[in-house]
């Protein structure tokens, strides 16, 4: 595709990335049969091709976006199922995030989303915060009928009653009782540890028991996800580089074979850490070191041949989280570890469109976000799976919505193959 960027725009970093990505496209249309917007609504301008032409526009423009370009690029889940379609390697993710950044700088939303958007970029990267918002939605439930219809979504994506803390919500260490095999270091996370922190307590028990010691480092925290996908590149920055600080430390002390990550929403930001800082001589080189060991839990497991175990008999639907199969690449390891495991692992129709969580999206975008809802449990619910497993707790948070078959992360299975308790979602 041709551009139109001038010279003194092209001398901004963010741009001259841009407009590379923009050039890479060919306008083919591959896109459009796998986004999953344009599956729905139909239009053109939300599709990946249709999008890169409004940004295009946007940017070279420069100044004020229009209010439809912003409705469209909001739209966008960030799935990322165009980038596995496209022949020609465009990649949509740092294009559109350099959008919603530009957005965010030169544009001004209505005051009650501007509240709803900082709210929730101030809130869920914050466990402590987390986790009193949720009290306070539960709280709030009998009231629901006064509120904004949107605050009424949000408070019925609130769990009835939340879990104890995690022990890996602050610094902690678990060495392996076995012959010891590496030194790793586990990203915590933040609303995953108030909303699930089984997730980390089956992935320490899981690792130490292949003999790795897991510690999570002082100073590390949210990955930055949140804010980042909001366009709050200055909050998203600060958070990776707190966690950049933290694992330098521990990589030039006692060493670190890898960063785990066992949400892949986090796992796909931290593995970009090296191109978020790229033009930072402060910060490139340890970002990219980061970057470079950083692992899908996943992918660990793999690495150190679990298995082959005795059967389990239970039958399991594999949801592929978006962030896992299209922005990490990864498609066949968690299967592969859950047959191993001893399951029998069947995949859903459709495995490559969302099912609508996509970070924040299905909170700002409850309409479109429940009707990828519905249309992903009707495809799981088809292989009559007695149990659902993903790799990411947005997924989990958001399926479960849509279903009584128990939904449970994909470690927690194989943490239970291989001797740890069974998960409690599973009625015995």
């Amino acid at each position: 595709m041709q551009t139109g960027f001038s010279q003194e725009q092209l001398k901004s970093a963010p741009m001259a990335s841009s407009q590379e990505v923009i050039k890479s496209c060919v306008h083919c249309g591959f896109c459009t049969a796998t986004c999953p917007t344009y599956l729905l609504l139909g239009d053109e301008l939300d599709s990946p091709r249709g999008r890169i032409y409004l940004m295009k526009e946007m940017l070279e423009k420069g100044g004020k976006p229009s209010s439809s370009t912003v409705k469209h690029v909001d739209r966008c889940l960030s799935c990322l199922s165009c980038m596995t379609t496209c022949p020609s390697g465009v990649n949509y993710m740092h294009l559109v995030d350099h959008a919603r950044a530009y957005i965010e700088d030169n544009y001004q939303r209505p005051l009650f989303e501007r509240i709803i958007r900082n709210t929730l970029a101030r809130i869920l990267p914050n466990p402590t915060l987390f986790r009193l918002s949720l009290r306070l939605a539960a709280w709030g439930r009998p009231f629901q009928f006064l509120m904004p219809s949107r605050i009424k979504n949000m408070i019925d994506m609130a769990p009835q009653k939340l879990p104890p803390k995690d022990l890996f919500e602050k610094p902690n260490l678990a060495k392996t009782d076995t012959l010891r095999r590496g030194r790793v270091a586990m990203l915590a996370g933040c609303a995953q540890t108030v909303l699930a922190p089984q997730i980390n307590a089956s992935t320490v028990r899981l690792l130490n028991r292949l003999g790795l010691d897991v510690l999570t480092a002082e100073g590390s925290g949210c990955c930055g996800a949140l804010p980042h996908h909001l366009g709050k590149t200055k909050d998203s920055h600060a958070f990776a580089k707190a966690n950049i600080s933290a694992w330098i430390k521990e990589m030039d002390t006692d060493g670190l074979d890898a960063i785990i990550v066992n949400a892949s929403g986090c796992g796909t930001t931290v593995k970009d850490y090296g191109f978020m800082f790229r033009d930072d001589p402060e910060w490139a080189d340890r970002a990219a070191r980061v970057s470079e060991i950083t692992k899908d839990i996943s992918e660990t497991i793999s690495d150190l041949k679990l298995g082959p175990l005795k059967p389990m008999g239970m039958r399991v639907a594999y949801h592929a989280a978006c962030s896992l199969q299209h922005g990490q690449q990864i498609r066949n390891e968690p299967k592969a570890l859950l047959r191993l495991a001893g399951f029998d692992v069947v995949e859903p129709n459709e495995a490559h469109i969302c099912c609508g969580s996509a970070g924040t999206y299905n909170l700002m975008q409850p309409e479109i976000a429940g009707q990828l809802l519905e249309r992903k449990v009707k495809n799981i619910e088809a292989t009559g799976p007695a149990v659902i497993a993903t790799g990411n707790i947005g997924c989990m948070t958001q399926i479960e919505k849509g279903t009584g078959i128990p939904v449970v992360h994909t470690v927690e299975l194989l943490d239970w193959a291989t001797g740890g308790p069974r998960p409690e979602r599973l009625a015995p």
